[in-house]
């Protein structure tokens, strides 16, 4: 025969090597939970509270980095004017940032 036959060995330490294995697996999922996800998580909340503060009046930058100032708002829309007597509506969440007052003269 050429081929030699194979025994079974003895289980001994599985449980053990199982759960170092498993070890770097949670690791990096603890670093990606502070490094990514709970930032995130962190500037989305932000995000929200911000748009909700919205109040007429406001002075803001929009999500394609117009300024405008706040008019009217809705539930989802809100209406702003960028230039004199020129007004549209947008959504609230392309609302990126709450400028000071009196930024835009």
């Amino acid at each position: 025969m050429l081929i030699s036959p194979a025994y079974a060995q003895a289980a001994s330490g599985g449980s053990e090597s199982t759960l170092l294995g498993l070890l770097p697996l949670v690791l990096m999922f603890v670093v990606l939970y502070f490094v990514m996800i709970r930032p995130q998580m962190k500037r989305q909340k932000e995000h929200k509270s911000m748009i909700e503060a919205l109040a007429k009046g406001d002075e803001i930058v929009t999500a394609g980095g117009f300024l405008a100032k706040v008019t009217k708002l809705g539930e989802t829309y809100v209406s702003v004017e960028l230039a004199d007597g020129m007004e549209v509506q947008m959504q609230r969440t392309a609302v990126v940032q709450v400028l000071p007052k009196g930024t835009m003269k």
